[in-house]
């Protein structure tokens, strides 16, 4: 493995660089896009407990923002309840913003590798051309273990790359599907709450 990695050229350095951080992104996004951490359980009825109940004060509040990305949007919207509902959904839609552009961090970082990779692979494989033809013109084509650096390096960096964009690809995609859902949920666990709140929903 070692024989092939080398065989690679320098090039094979920041394929490797690129495989190490879209691991470590991929494994910092499964663990930050829970959906328990980020839209809890029946966060909504105990919101409208200690509404009805009007326990609702401000530390309720503020400590409803800390504890989860739901939480936020959720405290964005009571903080204005006194100034009606479309203020309150409009409060709800700008926290909404925030914390999706939050659950979306790293994801560029994703797709950047999955975008230059490839590129990475192709341009190894350009060079390692390069290194044959100028074999051929040096010693002629005589000797097939002269060619044979050249179109290793060609090979190598090539198929390193694409092992590394394929799976980088799919995770981008699939983290960006989880959070579009997760966005979703969001805005109708909120729509829920403001609606209650103001007497059109049970």
């Amino acid at each position: 493995m070692l024989e092939l990695l080398i065989s690679g050229g320098w090039l094979m350095i920041p394929i490797i660089a690129c495989s190490v951080i879209s691991l470590a992104v991929i494994a910092e996004r499964f663990w930050s896009l829970n959906e328990k951490k980020i839209t809890p359980e029946q966060l909504v009825p105990s919101i409208w407990k200690l509404h009805k109940a009007g326990q609702l004060d401000k530390a309720k509040i503020n400590s409803l923002s800390g504890s989860s990305p739901l939480g936020r949007v959720l405290a964005a919207g009571m903080v204005n309840y006194s100034h009606g509902r479309e203020i309150m959904k409009e409060s709800i839609e700008e926290a909404g913003r925030q914390v999706a552009h939050d659950l979306e961090k790293f994801l560029n970082v994703l797709g950047t590798i999955a975008s230059i990779t490839p590129l990475l692979g192709l341009l190894g494989t350009v060079i390692g051309m390069i290194k044959v033809f100028a074999a051929i013109m040096a010693k002629g084509v005589g000797d097939p273990t002269v060619l044979a650096g050249g179109i290793s390096q060609a090979l190598i960096t090539t198929a390193a790359g694409l092992t590394v964009a394929i799976p980088t690809m799919m995770f981008y995609r699939y983290f960006r599907g989880r959070i579009d859902g997760l966005v979703i949920k969001m805005e109708g666990e909120a729509l829920k709450m403001v609606e209650m709140m103001h007497g059109e929903r049970e």
